[in-house]
Parts: structure tokens; sequence; C-alpha cells
């Protein structure tokens, strides 16, 4: 059955506005609608001062979506009007000097920014992926991130700090257990060339996570420090959402060299982005850029732009604040597609534009690893014989 516009927003027209106040569709809350392979795309613009309480309008107008006949599957986001995060008054940053070229040593973390943080004995590099907030997919670009990476020549591992919510055992179709040297010591699992350690290993999927804050931290410094990592250039640590417990104390207690902040194009996304920046900034570890996530869409029929989220907010928060910006992800159904059956598009297409995409991603990081580590040894003067 082909699924319309027209139905699509007949069924819209059941889910109240804020306050009950009329429907979402007569108030004008609901974007243009983009339908493809059966699956619907669109936005709700909400108040921002009260973009927490609207999360139960999103989740009713998706669910309403997918009873429709036909319909495979709904990606429905909020957004608003900017109204700030705490970090309009941020000092922007001077822009970085030119880097050398990825290659060679792999940069270490400043030691002037990692005063009392114990470094893990085989990793040269320790990055973090976070996000303000759930849903912007974070995990999908941490892993396509540590695919470029190594797609670039560096050896490469990934961290699932995810407790709650382990993803990396299923994005990189991982099964078993991992082993033990001499009954203390895990041996990370493998796929791809990269090493890999997460919870998800550890216990069943079923298994929910009832763990108090202390006992999260242990199982995190467990996987970090009591795991066989070495050598690696580069960890990549893919980070709780949000901005709690967990993640303030990886960023603490953690000798990152850097930080990449995932968030899709919409005003409320970028609010929670801001909260992440603010975060690694508080305690000193340098941010090394923006990635915007669900940039755009192309159809897949007519090749025509969609820009289903907005587009371009990510690039100009960069901009504002001094942060590089690294690159625009689009919407594309084959990355979820190829995640989800646990074969990242940077491995299972690695000559795809999309693979292209996170490979010069992963160019720009090294380079921003470089450039804060020759920031903090001072950079020497410049000789030149005429």
């Amino acid at each position: 059955m082909t699924v319309t516009k027209e139905t699509v927003i007949e069924h819209l027209k059941t889910v109240n506005g804020p306050d009950f106040t009329g429907n979402i569709v007569d108030l004008g809350l609901v974007s243009e609608i983009f339908i493809a392979d059966s699956k619907v795309f669109f936005s709700i613009t909400v108040p921002a001062e009260r973009a927490q309480q609207m999360e139960p309008l999103r989740a009713a107008a998706e669910r309403v979506v997918k009873t429709i006949p036909g319909v495979a599957g709904a990606v429905v986001a909020l957004t608003a009007e900017k109204k700030g995060g705490g970090m309009e008054n941020a000092p922007p940053r001077q822009p970085p000097r030119p880097a050398p070229a990825p290659g060679g040593h792999a940069p270490h973390a400043p030691a002037s920014r990692t005063s009392g943080k114990r470094g893990v004995p085989g990793i040269e590099a320790i990055i973090a992926v976070a996000s303000g907030k759930g849903g912007v997919g974070k995990s999908t670009t941490a892993v396509n991130l540590a695919l470029g990476l190594a797609a670039n020549g560096l050896k490469v591992g990934v961290l699932d700090a995810d407790i709650y919510g382990p993803s990396m055992p299923r994005l990189l179709g991982i099964r078993g257990r991992p082993e033990t040297k001499d009954g203390k010591i895990l041996q990370p699992m493998q796929n791809f060339g990269l090493k890999v350690m997460s919870m998800g290993f550890l216990v069943d999927e079923e298994t929910p996570m009832i763990w108090r804050g202390p006992m999260v931290i242990s199982a995190l410094t467990q996987m970090l420090r009591e795991c066989e990592w070495g050598p690696l250039d580069v960890l990549v640590v893919d980070m709780p959402p949000g901005t709690g417990d967990a993640q303030l104390t990886m960023a603490q207690q953690v000798p990152l060299a850097g930080a990449v902040i995932v968030s899709t194009p919409q005003d409320l996304a970028l609010i929670d982005a801001r909260k992440g920046l603010n975060m690694f900034r508080k305690v000193d570890v340098p941010l090394l850029g923006i990635v915007e996530n669900m940039s755009y869409f192309i159809a897949p029929d007519t090749g025509k732009r969609y820009d289903i989220f907005g587009h371009g907010g990510a690039r100009k928060e960069a901009e504002r604040l001094g942060v590089t910006f690294l690159g625009e992800v689009p919407l594309e159904m084959g990355i979820r597609e190829s995640s989800d059956d646990g074969r990242p598009v940077v491995a299972a297409k690695p000559d795809g534009p999309e693979a292209k995409i996170y490979r010069d991603i992963a160019a720009k990081v090294w380079e921003r690893l470089a450039e804060e580590k020759a920031s903090a040894e001072g950079a020497a003067p410049a000789i030149v014989f005429e």
C-alpha cells in the first residue's frame, strides 16, 4: 500500500498540541512531510523552553504514524527557535594553526590538560564522542569515525561507555564473551580491524542495567584500565548521551586528548549539544569539533535534496563558538540499515560517498589532535633562510 502525505496528515490531526489546544497540524507545528521507501520523515516545532516536556508529544506523533498501513518506519524530531543553552557568552577560541598531515606517531594528550589523570598503557590518544541528548546518531558516528581513522592507517580501538544502552556489539556484528589474560585482564573483542570493549559483551542483551552511579563508574574503569588495549594510536570512547555523572567522571578522570560533539541540525539538539561542549570546557578537555548528523536527505528516486530537520545549524554554532566544524553526514537509510546489520557503512561500502564523508571527518579529527598537541607544547618559531 502506498503511503501519502494526506494520509499522514489526517492521522497527525489526532495528536493534540501543547496544553491540548487543538491538534499539531491545525496549529501549524508540523514541518513538510517527506516519504521515501515507505518511511516517513518530519519535525514538530515546539517552544524551546519547554523542550523536555514535549518529548511525549513527539513520541505520540511517531506512534500514530507507525500505525498507518504501509508505513515501514518514522523519523520524527522536535525543533524550535533557538533561545540559548548556556554558552552564548563563551569567549570564542582562536582559530587553530595549520597542522601536519595525518600520519606518524599519534599525538599524546597534552600534559597540562591531563594533570592528575593516569594514562592507559599502550594507548597514545583517547578521544570522546559525545552528544547532549540521545537519538542524534552518536554511536553510529563514533563507530564510523573509528573505522575512518583505521582506514587512514591508524591502530584504533572503541570503548562503548554507554553502560545502560551498549550498542557496539550490534553495530560491529560481534557476539560472544571476551577472554581474560591470567583471569584478570580482559582481551578486547575484534572486528573490521578494531579492538572493542562493551558492557554488551559482559551481560545478555535483554538484561536491564539497574545500576547506581558508583557501579557504572567501576564498570567503566575496569573496561578502560583492565583491558589489554595496546598498542593503539587512538581509542574512540562512545560516551553515554547527556551530561550526567558518568560523563563528567569520564571527562575528569580519563586523560582525554579531545572530544567530538555530535548534533543534528535542529535547534533543540544544538541547545543540548552546547551543554556537552560546556561540560568538556569546564574540565579543560579540548574540543576537536562538531559533526552535524542527519544533515540533509537525498531522495533516491529524484536526487532532490531535502533539509528535513533544517540544515547548517551545527556549522553556524561551531563558527559562533570558535569550534572546528568537522562535516555533514546525510540522513541516509543505508547508513542506518548497514549499522543495524552489524556492518557499518565505512566497512560495508568503503568506496561509497558516505564512507568518504566519515574518512574526511576522521582526517580532520586527527589534524585537530595534532594542533592541540602543538598548542599545548608551544610552537617553535619558524626559521627562514633567505
